[in-house]
């Protein structure tokens, strides 16, 4: 959507995802995120931490579930999102705003850990929770096929530089 901020952040989680449901069954996770730049200070020889940013966050249905079961406090993330600012009264009666990020991408930074990524399992009735979806819809497909993982395919590629 045009005007939208879009912003990337990396920052540690400071603690495990919230999953909850909305009165409809509708999932959603909620987390924390703190970003703390590091500069070099050259006249103490030693890097020293700045003022951190701490910045909540969102991200619902499936995608809400995943990050639930797959992310923990303290993990390194990398997240693409847009933020969404809501004014509210708090109990006093107030007026406060709130600035958070509407997720619409989370994974571990590799920078400092490993990951190993397993696909998630398609919902019951079919895949991407449309029964009857074609296969070419199936972003993890092989072109061609149906039901091949493209993970766990062989071939195609060999290991000669390709020039």
């Amino acid at each position: 959507m045009a005007g939208e901020t879009v912003i990337t952040v990396v920052g540690n989680l400071t603690a495990d995802p919230e999953l909850r449901y909305t009165q409809n069954g509708l999932p959603v996770a909620n987390f924390t995120i703190a970003s703390t730049p590091r500069t070099f200070d050259a006249r103490a020889n030693e890097w020293k931490d700045g003022e951190a940013l701490f910045l909540r966050a969102s991200v619902w249905r499936e995608f809400a579930e995943h990050v639930a079961g797959s992310l923990t406090k303290g993990m390194r993330v990398i997240v693409q999102g847009r933020l969404r600012q809501r004014s509210y009264q708090d109990r006093d009666g107030n007026s406060r705003t709130a600035i958070e990020l509407e997720v619409d991408e989370i994974g571990p930074s590799l920078r400092y850990a490993t990951a190993q990524v397993t696909r998630a399992q398609a919902p019951q009735g079919g895949q991407a929770g449309r029964p009857g979806a074609p296969a070419a819809d199936e972003p993890w497909a092989t072109p061609g096929s149906a039901q091949s993982d493209a993970w766990s395919t062989t071939g195609g590629f060999g290991d000669d530089t390709p020039f």
